[in-house]
């Protein structure tokens, strides 16, 4: 019977194993996200297969880039679907959604820039611009009022 497991890939594989198994027509799963434009593995050198132990446990264990099925000396240890539906629900446009920074501001509540050359910076939430997550915060500086226009998951609540 068909079950998820995890999967110990070797280090810098993860691609290259999930292209060999959709190649030969057994379900993986990698959790991906984005970090500054480039798409990375979620869980390094982990992914999930849905396969048949034992019927397609030794194609599994020797495919190129696998190190192994995790589990214990007898045998791997199969997940549950409920985990990887979970993993799969933080997808947004397939990849996981990171927030890196804590709570997510909401309009109104005060927030720091945390990436890039303003970091520091800090303002008044103000509004959600476009879909891509840019928002709009007032800056309030001792001669100076001015507004910016930021990615989202650049900003952190600040908490008094």
């Amino acid at each position: 019977m068909k079950s998820w497991f995890l999967l110990n890939t070797k280090p810098n594989r993860e691609f290259r194993v999930e292209k060999l198994f959709n190649e030969v027509g057994i379900r993986i799963y990698n959790p991906v996200y984005l970090y500054e434009e480039k798409v990375r593995p979620f869980f390094l050198s982990y992914e999930f297969i849905f396969f048949d132990y034992p019927v397609e446990y030794q194609i599994v264990r020797y495919t190129r880039g696998v190190k192994r099925v995790v589990g214990n000396r007898e045998c791997p240890i199969p997940l549950s679907e409920k985990v990887i539906q979970e993993i799969k629900a933080r997808e947004i446009n397939g990849y996981i959604e990171l927030n890196k920074y804590g709570e997510e501001p909401e309009i109104g509540d005060e927030v720091e820039v945390m990436e890039g050359p303003l970091k520091g910076l800090r303002g008044i939430f103000k509004k959600e611009i476009t879909e891509k997550e840019r928002v709009l915060i007032l800056l309030n500086y001792v001669s100076y009022q001015g507004k910016l226009i930021i990615e989202k998951r650049k900003l952190k609540k600040v908490f008094f």
